[in-house]
């Protein structure tokens, strides 16, 4: 009979020792995400939080994604996801920029440096703009209420909103940190991925408490919820799991004075190759244009408040038009960068190299275009569904007000879908560890 290979995992001392630096810098983080911002009003960010509008919609969505540290307004509040933002930024300037894209083709492994380097570079404005843009665009939200006592730029005020910005970038890097130790001494490349996820869930159980905290339609919702979350939890890893297998024929091998057969196998291309990465860069592209607004919702002049107030609306995500922009994006970023993965993985020239064909095709370039016609199609399926699921809260949310109060259904949106695909990708991660260390279940017999 065979077993599972899952119950050796504190056996291997080099697994344990991943997993326990992991949990353990997981909660340095969540500890570090409760040490405020100085000069802090809490009064102005208790009637923030449980005030309606786009802003305070944008405020409530942004604290369940930080895992509650936009409410503290710690050091932490902005998370990793100025980081993310500067990534998306050169993500997209590598196609239209023929130098920067000659240079990741010719030496992807120095492509690779240069790009996390400007990242990191690109990450301090990004967060230094996010910053000032947080604080204008809440206080702005609280009746004109500064969120930060004695926040400005002249006089006495200098100084300590110099301080205060410097702190929120420096717990911003201070997340990318931990983010990066995460990788490379813990969980490999799942850093940045479980510092979000640790942040989703911690706020699962509150949320929970909440809803059945109400005594006229908590437990009508809690069952709702609870089976809403379960089906769209199995379509999630139902769809996650969904390959498209191309049949490929390796040639034979010769052994001795003999040619072996051909050998057939598939090349299984994932419905969702992009994962979990595009509800992220939706999530961060949309948050941004209300956070600039922030910046110009105090002007004098009265068109730039109102296009700003215009801006935090639409943005701010309590309106249809947040829910359709959403899904356009979250569909558009599932293309993007299924295409720029794909274009890495140069399957075209790799089975070129290994004298692998698929039948009907030549091989090298027209290899490349045919697989990257199917990748296509199936992304189709996969970046509708993706699109479909990161909206539903939010419309459901506009047909029964109940659940859109409660705030809990935004878990099942980007906050499910990215606990799924990491809790997915973790759980991969380490299965493939496993058999990297000899305990395959296929191997192990009772």
């Amino acid at each position: 009979m065979k077993k599972s290979a899952w119950r050796y995992i504190f056996k291997s001392e080099d697994i344990r020792k991943k997993i326990l630096i992991t949990l353990g810098l997981l909660a340095i983080y969540r500890l570090a995400s409760n040490i405020p911002v100085p000069g802090v009003n809490q009064e102005a960010l208790a009637a923030l939080a449980t005030g309606g509008g786009a802003a305070g919609n944008l405020f409530n969505l942004l604290d369940l994604l930080s895992g509650g540290t936009v409410s503290r307004f710690s050091i932490l509040a902005m998370g990793v996801y100025p980081y993310i933002t500067a990534q998306i930024i050169l993500q997209l300037l590598i196609p239209i920029i023929p130098a920067l894209e000659r240079k990741m083709k010719e030496n992807p492994t120095e492509g690779k440096k240069w790009m996390e380097r400007w990242t990191v570079i690109g990450t301090i404005p990004m967060a230094l703009l996010s910053a000032i843009g947080q604080i204008n665009l809440f206080s702005s939200a609280a009746g004109g209420v500064s969120i930060i006592n004695d926040f400005g730029f002249t006089g006495a005020n200098l100084l300590p909103s110099v301080t205060i910005l410097v702190s929120m970038v420096a717990g911003t890097m201070f997340g990318i940190w931990l983010g990066q130790l995460i990788s490379e001494y813990g969980i490999p490349n799942q850093g940045l991925s479980l510092i979000i996820f640790a942040g989703i869930i911690s706020r699962m159980p509150q949320n929970l408490f909440g809803l059945l905290s109400d005594k006229q339609n908590g437990w009508w919702m809690f069952s709702l919820m609870v089976i809403l979350l379960v089906l769209i939890i199995y379509a999630i890893v139902y769809v996650q799991q969904g390959r498209r297998n191309v049949r490929v024929m390796f040639p034979g091998r010769r052994v001795g004075n003999r040619m072996s057969m051909p050998v057939k196998s598939n090349l299984p291309l994932m419905v969702n190759m992009a994962g979990m990465i595009p509800l992220i860069f939706a999530q961060s592209i949309l948050t941004f244009p209300a956070i600039v607004a922030g910046f110009f919702i105090r002007s004098e002049t009265e068109w730039v408040v109102n296009v700003a107030q215009w801006v935090t609306d639409t943005f701010g995500g309590g309106n249809v038009t947040y829910a359709f922009l959403y899904f356009l994006m979250v569909v558009g970023f599932t293309f993007f960068y299924t295409s720029v993965l794909f274009q890495q993985q140069n399957y075209g020239d790799n089975l070129k190299r290994q004298g692998a064909q698929i039948p009907g095709v030549t091989r090298g370039a027209a290899t490349q275009r045919y697989l990257n016609k199917v990748q296509q199609r199936i992304t189709f399926v996969g970046a509708f569904f993706l699109g479909f699921v990161a909206a539903l809260p939010y419309l459901l949310g506009f047909m029964i007000p109940a659940l859109g109060q409660s705030g809990l259904f935004v878990i099942s949106a980007a906050g499910l879908l990215i606990v799924v695909g990491v809790v997915r990708d973790t759980f991969q991660i380490i299965e493939t560890e496993l058999k990297l260390h000899g305990y395959d279940e296929s191997l192990i017999k009772g």
